[in-house]
């Protein structure tokens, strides 16, 4: 793991399970950006387990940057919304905590059927998301390059 100038720079990109087929893609968006070989990917169960590992993550130190990617859609057993804003709380939580920039790529979409015209449109927005994400975290990572420890 080598440190400091921008070509070796090391990226994590944790991903939920659920629905997977969509969160690949911003998997996708994302190294279109920044290059595969720069980026460590992990895969969780579903969205609650990001923090946590993300947290755990950011704690080792070797990542510049931490992307976290799920699709957070009513199940008609809990109201995803609360699940949406507990995991990106939990994920703005653990980079606070640690310093290294957290960035969240989740969906919640309110309409969600499992259609093959739904899952086109949210997998062309996640490559979409991802990538925005990538820009992101290279933009981040300049900031706090400027800014000093």
């Amino acid at each position: 793991m080598t440190h400091g100038h921008h070509g070796s720079a090391r990226f994590a990109f944790i991903k939920a399970r659920w629905h997977a087929d969509i969160v690949d893609r911003a998997l996708d968006g994302f190294t279109q950006i920044i290059p595969s070989d720069q980026v460590d990917v992990y895969d969780v169960p579903g969205a609650f387990e990001l923090p946590l590992l993300a947290q755990k993550l950011a704690r080792r130190g070797d990542h510049v940057a931490i992307a976290c990617a799920a699709f957070v859609v009513d199940g008609g057993i809990y109201r995803h919304d609360f699940v949406a804003a507990a995991v990106v709380d939990g994920l703005m939580q653990a980079g606070l905590e640690t310093g290294v920039p957290v960035l969240s790529v989740s969906l919640t979409p309110h309409q969600y059927q499992e259609t093959a015209h739904h899952n086109a449109i949210y997998r062309e927005h996640f490559i979409e998301k991802g990538r925005e994400a990538a820009q992101a975290a290279l933009g981040i990572v300049e900031t706090h390059q400027t800014v000093g420890a």
